[in-house]
Formats: C-alpha cells, structure tokens, sequence
C-alpha cells in the first residue's frame, strides 16, 4: 500500500474525463488544418481571398479583432437581469436582429423574478451599443 492518497480522477478516455482547462499559450498553439464549412457570413468575409493562407489570415485576424470586442464591451448585469435575458436567448440562435430586438423582448417576455426591474433593464439595452448586445448574448453562452 502506497502512502499517497488514491487519484480518483477520472483518466482519458474514460466517459466522465474532461480536457483541462487551456492556457493562454495553448489556446494559441498551432492545431494544423480544420475543416470548417463556409456559410454566407465566411463566404462574404473571404470573398476576394484566393487561396488558404489568405482566407485563414483574414478569418484569424477577424477571430481575433472580435475577441478584442467581446473584452471591451458589455453591460454591468445584475443576476436577476442576466436570468431574463438568458430565458429569452434560450430560443437557441441570436441573429443580429434579434440582438438588436433585445429591449423590446425584455418589455414582451413573461418571465419573472425576484429582484428584475424590466423596464431599467429594456433602458439599459436600448441605451447599449450594438457591440455591447453582442457581448452579452456571449456571455451568456448563446
């Protein structure tokens, strides 16, 4: 018997191991080529890139660029607010429409709870960039 404590974490390939957590320098490692489908939005982005050094320069740099956006923008949420607006994203996928209908969601939605004031919430998104929706519908995870 070992003196050491039993490890019961789980190991790779079992069906509960979970990948660590990335560092900075690992999320930016070189992963070779992905094949990544090109809808309308990479499509129009690409469009005068002509081979795939270009097309991958101009996504990573967009990539990139957005990143920096989501850091810099955003609205100071309390929990009751946040909760709003996730049981409104929880349709599934945000358009930039829907981002931008955001306020006028709050002010039609059923939802409450304790703590949400819909009206100081639709001002606040009606008052925030386009930039700053965004921003919440990551956080948010949608």
């Amino acid at each position: 018997m070992s003196d050491e404590p039993a490890n019961d974490k789980p190991a790779r390939g079992d069906p509960t191991w979970v990948a660590p957590a990335l560092t900075r320098e690992e999320q930016t490692r070189n992963v070779g080529k992905t094949p990544i489908f090109f809808g309308p939005p990479l499509a129009v982005l690409t469009k005068d890139q002509k081979n795939t050094m270009e097309i991958s320069g101009r996504i990573n740099r967009t990539a990139e660029r957005y990143l920096e956006l989501l850091r810099f923008h955003g609205l100071e949420l309390s929990e009751p607010e946040r909760q709003c607006l996730a049981h409104i994203c929880h349709i599934g996928f945000m358009s930039p429409l829907e981002i931008r209908e955001l306020p006028m969601e709050v002010e039609l939605t059923r939802f409450e709870c304790e703590g949400l004031d819909k009206v100081a919430l639709a001002a606040k998104l009606k008052s925030a960039s386009f930039a700053d929706l965004v921003a919440v519908v990551e956080s948010l995870g949608f």
